[in-house]
């Protein structure tokens, strides 16, 4: 609440010294213009135009199908994970494995290597894989199933207490 205050009493300060920081901030926030990608290319001129934007020649453009998801006229970059990029090559930003102005894929988030991609085909088939973890879950529940009577705690005595008949302890009042 403190932190809440604190903000309202600067953003007073900021528009009391200059009003058109606060306003500049409000108005520009979130997503630019340049952002947004341009509508789905219809002619022939209109994808050499958008080639050219994303820095790709004209014979590896492909926008994404104008289905309308919102992909305009973004192009439908093949789906290779960040770990299948060579490591010794000496990129731009190296963390991220690219250059300054490559074009990004538009799933990134998916393809990073923070997330699953599978740049090396697997050692097994997916058969094989799927076998495992339901012979491994079945297993599992067959188990729970055929132990599920039997008893799983230490077996304890009844509670014995001194003179038979009389009681041990009480909360009565006297």
């Amino acid at each position: 609440m403190a932190a809440l205050i604190k903000g309202i009493k600067f953003a007073a300060q900021i528009s009391n010294r200059n009003p058109a920081l606060l306003y500049t901030s409000v108005r520009n926030h979130g997503w630019n213009k340049d952002f947004k990608p341009g509508k789905f290319p219809e002619s022939e001129k209109e994808r050499e135009a958008a080639a050219k934007k994303y820095g790709l020649t004209t014979a590896e453009y492909e926008p994404y199908p104008d289905d309308g998801l919102g992909y305009g006229d973004y192009p439908k970059l093949p789906d290779v994970p960040v770990e299948a990029r060579d490591p010794y090559y000496p990129y731009d930003f190296p963390e991220l494995k690219r250059n300054l102005h490559d074009t990004l894929h538009a799933e990134t988030d998916f393809w990073s290597e923070d997330r699953f991609g599978s740049a090396e085909p697997t050692r097994y088939s997916m058969k094989t894989y799927w076998t495992a973890f339901l012979g491994v879950m079945a297993g599992c529940f067959a188990l729970y199933y055929w132990l599920e009577n039997y008893k799983m705690f230490r077996p304890v005595l009844a509670k014995q207490y001194p003179y038979e008949g009389k009681p041990h302890y009480t909360f009565d009042k006297k």
